[in-house]
C-alpha cells in the first residue's frame, strides 16, 4: 500500500513539475511576444533613420557615415556576443530576464537586422568594407544564426530582410529569382571598384566646388557690412 502511495505521490510531483515547467515556458513566451512588439517599433525607427541617409544623395558623405556606423555596429555585436556566450545563452532559450543579458540579446537581434537594411540599400559601399573583413564575416554569420533561432523573425517581413541580405553578401547561395529590391541603377554603375572610386572623386570635387561657391557668395555680404559700419 505504501509503495502504491509512493508511486501516486511521485506521479503527482512529476505532473506538478511539468505544469510548473509549462507555466514557466508560457510566461517567458509572453515576454518574447512583448519584446517582438518593441522590436517592431525599433525597426520603424531604424528604417526612418536609414531613409534620411538614402535621401542625403551624397555618396561621399554616405561613405563616411556608413564607415563610422558599421565599425560601431560590429563592435556592439562583438561585445554582445561575449556577454551571451559567457552567460551560456542559447538563441532558442526562453527570453532572458536578466537586464544585462536582455540588452545583449536585443543588440544582436536589432543590429543584425539593421545591417541587413544597410547592406541592401547600399550594397556597393557595404561590399567595399565587408568583403575584405573576415572578422565581420564571422561575426555576421554568428549573428544570423542567432537571429534565425530566436523566434523573433519567424513568419515576419524581417526574416525576408535577413534572407535577402545573406544572398546579397554571398553568405548563402542566391536563388535563381534573387533580386535586391533596393538596388538602383547607380549601384550597377558602382559594380567595379574603379567606378566606385571614380564616383567618390567626382563627389569630392563637386563638394569642394559647392563650398567655394558658398564662400564667394558670403564674400560680398561681409564686404558690404564692413562698408556700412
Amino acid at each position: 500500500m505504501r509503495s502504491v502511495c509512493a508511486v501516486v505521490l511521485a506521479l503527482a510531483a512529476a505532473a506538478l513539475s511539468s505544469a510548473d515547467s509549462d507555466t514557466h515556458r508560457l510566461r517567458h513566451d509572453s515576454n518574447l511576444d512583448i519584446y517582438k512588439r518593441l522590436f517592431e517599433t525599433k525597426r520603424k525607427d531604424q528604417l526612418n533613420a536609414l531613409k534620411n541617409l538614402v535621401e542625403l544623395n551624397d555618396i561621399n558623405q554616405q561613405y563616411k557615415i556608413i564607415d563610422i556606423m558599421l565599425k560601431g555596429l560590429f563592435k556592439v555585436l562583438e561585445d554582445s556576443r561575449q556577454i551571451l556566450v559567457a552567460a551560456n545563452m542559447q538563441p532558442d532559450d526562453p527570453f532572458p530576464m536578466d537586464d544585462k543579458i536582455k540588452e545583449a540579446y536585443s543588440h544582436v537581434v536589432e543590429n543584425t537586422a539593421f545591417f541587413g537594411d544597410v547592406a541592401l540599400r547600399f550594397p556597393r559601399i557595404v561590399h567595399h568594407y565587408y568583403d575584405r573583413n573576415t572578422d565581420w564575416d564571422g561575426m555576421l554569420r554568428w549573428g544570423l544564426n542567432f537571429c534565425n533561432q530566436t523566434g523573433v523573425f519567424t513568419g515576419g517581413a524581417h526574416q525576408h530582410v535577413l534572407t535577402l541580405m545573406s544572398q546579397e553578401l554571398g553568405i548563402i547561395e542566391k536563388t535563381p529569382d534573387f533580386i535586391n529590391p533596393y538596388r538602383t541603377e547607380r549601384d550597377d554603375v558602382l559594380h567595379t571598384a574603379e567606378a566606385f572610386q571614380k564616383i567618390l572623386r567626382e563627389e569630392e570635387k563637386r563638394r569642394r566646388k559647392e563650398e567655394k561657391r558658398k564662400e564667394i557668395r558670403k564674400g560680398p555680404r561681409i564686404s558690404r557690412s564692413r562698408t556700412e559700419l
